[in-house]
């Protein structure tokens, strides 16, 4: 059986509920496949970096992603710990599902 994961959408009600995300970069580490990625794009962000230390993960969150997202949806392989941006370089950060 497949895992479904989320199906009533609760996930993203809760983050609608916590920020305003339209307009602002968005930084998400640990984003896999990027099936959380694709629920934050959906809230208007002017754009997104999603990292994970996984490249075979970073290489299907890529093939995944709907041109609709290209221009703002950006995935790297790599880890917080060696971010190259300077402080102040994203409005919100976010790391679930990632422990």
């Amino acid at each position: 059986m497949p895992l479904v994961i989320d199906p009533a959408k609760v996930e993203l009600k809760a983050l609608k509920k916590v920020a305003v995300w339209r307009g602002v970069r968005l930084l998400e580490l640990g984003c896999g496949d990027g099936r959380l990625t694709l629920r934050l794009a959906s809230l208007g962000p002017r754009r997104i970096d999603a990292l994970d230390p996984d490249p075979n993960k970073v290489r299907l969150a890529r093939r995944n992603l709907p041109s609709a997202h290209r221009n703002r949806v950006h995935y790297a392989v790599g880890q917080a710990e060696h971010l190259r941006q300077s402080d102040g370089a994203f409005d919100i950060v976010v790391f679930s599902w990632a422990l």
